[in-house]
């Protein structure tokens, strides 16, 4: 297959490439170059040529499931057996256990359930920030009313405050 003409990508084998690479899971960048194009020309194809990205799409949510079973089962725990053998015989058979991962936990609970941080904790942050900026600016505007009879000082800060300068 000629390298970065992107009608040879959209061949049946050529879908199929791309989708398997994503499903290895390969990164954007090592897929463009395993196609001998700039990842940006692939980014463009992405946008131009729909059966590419669906190409990707499908392969990366193959690998992305895989780890998301794998890490919720690490937040779990699990068991499994342990077979020994010598010479090609069984000579030991052993149930071991995995206790659940903490941190495997906090990661999951983070990215899928808001109470627990996430976007959800970062906005509240923010929130939170914007409203004791606020409260700090209306105490100053307070003592400048009380303290001067210029109110030129204080018509700058309000505006400052509105964003009108």
């Amino acid at each position: 297959m000629a390298k970065g003409k992107y009608q040879e990508w959209l061949t049946k084998e050529g879908l199929l490439l791309i989708e398997g690479w994503a499903r290895d899971g390969l990164t954007d960048e090592q897929i463009a170059k395993n196609m001998g194009i700039a990842v940006k020309t692939l980014y463009n194809w992405k946008n131009s040529h729909m059966p590419i990205l669906q190409a990707l799409k499908k392969g990366k949510e193959v690998v992305d499931r895989e780890v998301e079973n794998a890490l919720l089962k690490r937040a779990l725990g699990y068991q499994y057996e342990e077979v020994t053998y010598e010479m090609g015989v069984e000579v030991k058979r052993v149930c071991k256990e995995v206790t659940p991962d903490t941190t495997a936990l906090i990661f999951w609970l983070k990215n899928r359930m808001s109470d627990w941080g996430g976007d959800r904790a970062k906005r509240v942050s923010e929130l939170r920030k914007l409203e004791a900026d606020t409260q700090l600016v209306q105490e100053r505007i307070k003592l400048l009313k009380g303290a001067t009879k210029d109110t030129s000082l204080l018509d700058a800060l309000i505006n400052a405050v509105k964003g009108d300068d």
